[in-house]
């Protein structure tokens, strides 16, 4: 098939725009497209999809709301259908919106999330050229992965809710339509879009119907409709506040607040701030965070003057009395699971909640944060009570990595290299460890074999903070946060009896204060601490490393988790006499020397040949190269000996690859060669796609190492011969 023909057309968004349009065939001929609509000055945005465009427009240029904008984006192509506009239409509203650049009017819920033909061999790389197009004309800032990586993208309300969660919209708004319940309880494990869904119903219940679409709600369309029209009926201006225990997660959820049109960052409050004012809806987020009187440091002071203004005994209330008093209608989203400390509100408080005549029950199944699903949720679950040979043996999935390290440098390099590929990989732990770095910098917390790790340096977002990646989270900064890779260290607080088949918890080496003070029931220590590695062992979306410091709970895990084992031989060179070539060896090859047609296995007597670590398999498509120089070193160490796979096309975006052309003489590796990461930039020509120029970009540490850009007419003489596969020596 041809490539797609992607066009972006600019035009003033005036009164005569329908005579400008004129000269667009697609606009005339009723054709399936995208527009968006901005204003550079304010920073707003709306994004629509038609096949009348004059009509559509038109109706835009008459609405108060809309015709404030200037300028207007007309994105056509002719592999355009219905099903792929509603697509590319559902993906800029969200990654528009995760970007940050502009703050969108649309209201949109429920977009178009369905599957349709070539949604993913074709239309995907449609959306990521116009995506591209629109960085380059500043609509957009930020890239693809970026975007999806942020909070704002994996909070925004334009984010597609699941059928569960669709339900459970659905009958809180019956609730709440029918008043009769004052408070409604939404339960639901750590995954399970809690927090989406909160988000989303703080938007639709604060927010005007105009440009809402309702039409992925199916069959439900009319029942939602009628629902929220009797709503704003009763009140059109709802007094609402999300309430978020977690500092950490507030400030967070505050930003993404900021980027919603018509929300604002004082939505979002901490229960001590219901305090002051009445509310008809308060949603609380994270409830089980709720707190009461009980190891609470600095808080003490604040809690006692919130409990006496609001006329409770301070002795034996909880801020769950708090937000229950300030609000006509209370909507808590809580999991018993993730009660980490003594200061939480006890689950038998919303036990209590739970028999009262006017409380509403619902509940949230299906697991959305990891790839493994409610099979991997229950699976961890077991794993943790002790009763996995019970309900099945070993977890293994195709969609989901979970592993368990015998070496925690090898977890650590693993995670480090997720991090490059993807972004959000961080190493979580239970809390085993003082946390000394607190009021000393110069001083690490944990000593486990040869390795020594900090505590996290700031309490406050800190899987967004700049040396996350060099440091430990816990569960005070991680919990309510989605990453793609969690690589966890269970501490040598946490042990196992092979003789009662349970978890064994030793007190002396948890070193939470405030988790532990007060606790007299062993038991009561023992579900805080078990809940907390359930949590942490939840936050990984693509996948979890394990690594465990005792040896029993080490020998209980190797049982049911997959295991990678520490390889401690390194790739040797070879004698002649020892090579068998691709069966035990692949050829090490010297870039100073190498010519014309490079990686042909030259003359025995002058190849030298490299053995490899067990875990690669010699073939014809491997070989060897020494990369000197400093111009990689956040990846390749100077003077390593390098593993690279020949190259034989397809993307090489993003890979660092070996790279020859005549004009380029490296000055490190001195020869016509260079190791650098690869971008390409393409243009659009009569005979489909070409590359307009190639970046090779350092990775130093040293920032006086340039990009190198070849241009069109240098790419002649430009050739790939492998891309790097790892660090051999």
């Amino acid at each position: 098939m041809s490539q797609p023909q992607i066009d972006i057309s600019h035009y003033d968004f005036t009164n005569d725009l329908s005579k400008k349009l004129l000269t667009n065939h697609y606009v005339k001929d009723l054709w399936p497209l995208v527009y968006i609509l901005s204003d550079g000055k304010t920073k707003e945005a709306y994004v629509g999809e038609t096949t009348d465009t004059y009509k559509r427009l038109d109706t835009h240029l008459k609405s108060q709301k809309k015709n404030k904008l200037t300028s207007v984006r007309l994105i056509t192509c002719d592999k355009f259908n219905k099903s792929a506009t509603l697509d590319i239409e559902s993906n800029l509203i969200k990654y528009i919106s995760g970007d940050g650049e502009f703050k969108l009017l649309n209201g949109n819920l429920g977009l178009a999330n369905h599957n349709y033909y070539q949604k993913k061999e074709l239309y995907w790389d449609v959306f990521t050229h116009i995506w591209n197009k629109l960085r380059s004309e500043g609509v957009a800032k930020h890239s693809i992965e970026h975007i999806g990586n942020s909070d704002l993208f994996k909070y925004s309300r334009y984010k597609n809710l699941s059928k569960d969660q669709n339900e459970s919209l659905l009958q809180i708004l019956v609730t709440l339509e029918k008043g009769v319940s004052k408070s409604i309880l939404v339960e639901g494990g750590a995954g399970t879009g809690k927090t989406i869904l909160a988000i989303f119903l703080f938007k639709l219940l604060s927010s005007s119907l105009d440009d809402f679409n309702f039409a992925e709600f199916g069959e439900e369309k009319e029942m939602f409709l009628s629902l929220i029209g009797k709503l704003k009926q009763k009140n059109a201006a709802p007094k609402m506040a999300l309430v978020v225990p977690m500092v950490s997660f507030r400030s967070t959820l505050k930003k993404v607040f900021k980027n919603i049109t018509g929300l604002n960052p004082g939505m979002v409050i901490s229960p001590a701030e219901v305090l002051h004012s009445k509310y008809d809806i308060l949603v609380v987020d994270e409830a089980h965070r709720l707190r009461r009187r009980i190891n609470l440091g600095t808080y003490y002071r604040i809690f006692d003057v919130v409990s006496e203004k609001l006329g409770f005994n301070k002795y034996s209330c909880s801020e769950l009395d708090w937000v229950l008093a300030q609000s006509k209608h209370t909507i808590l989203f809580y999991d018993e699971l993730q009660t980490i400390k003594p200061s939480d509100t006890k689950a038998e408080s919303f036990n209590l909640l739970k028999k009262l005549n006017d409380s509403t029950i619902l509940k949230l199944r299906l697991q959305l944060r990891v790839a493994g699903g409610e099979s991997y949720a229950k699976f961890v679950h077991a794993l943790l009570k002790g009763s996995v040979a019970t309900t099945q043996m070993q977890f293994k999935s195709k969609e989901y990595e979970f592993v368990l390290f015998d070496s925690l440098k090898d977890m650590i390099a693993e995670i480090q290299k997720r991090e490059k590929e993807s972004g959000l990989a961080r190493l979580i732990a239970g809390f085993a460890w003082p946390w000394r770095s607190k009021k000393n910098k110069s001083v690490t917390d944990i000593t486990i074999e040869d390795v020594q790790l900090k505590w996290n340096g700031t309490s406050s977002d800190w899987i967004n903070s700049e040396n996350a990646l060099q440091e430990v989270g816990c569960i005070h900064t991680t919990q309510g946060y989605d990453l793609n890779y969690a690589g966890i260290i269970f501490g040598p607080e946490i042990s196992y009896d092979s003789i009662t088949e349970e978890i064994v918890i030793k007190s002396e080496k948890y070193f939470d204060k405030n988790g532990k003070q007060s606790i007299k029931d062993p038991e009561e220590l023992k579900r805080f601490i078990i809940n907390i590695y359930q949590t942490i062992l939840l936050r990984g979306q693509k996948g979890t490393y394990v690594y465990v410091c005792d040896p029993l709970l080490r020998a209980y895990f190797e049982k049911y988790i997959p295991v990678v084992k520490h390889n401690n031989s390194q790739s040797v060179k070879l004698e002649i006499s020892q090579v068998k070539q691709f069966k035990n060896s692949v050829p090490l090859f010297d870039l100073k020397v190498a010519a014309g047609e490079f990686g042909l296995v030259q003359k025995n007597e002058t190849t030298k040949w490299i053995s490899l670590p067990a875990k690669y398999k010699p073939s014809k498509d491997l070989f060897a190269c020494q990369v000197i120089g400093e111009s990689m070193n956040k990846i390749i160490p100077n003077g390593s000996i390098c593993l690279f796979k020949r190259y034989t096309g397809g993307s090489r975006n993003g890979l660092i690859v070996l790279a020859e052309h005549t004009n380029i003489l490296d000055a490190e590796l001195g020869s016509q060669y260079t190791v650098k990461e690869y971008e390409s930039k393409k243009q659009e020509s009569e005979d489909g796609w070409k590359h307009s120029s190639i970046l090779l970009k350092p990775l130093s540490n040293d920032p006086t190492f340039k990009i190198l850009e070849l241009q069109e007419d240098e790419l002649s003489t430009f050739k790939i011969h492998g891309i790097f596969e790892a660090v051999l020596q």
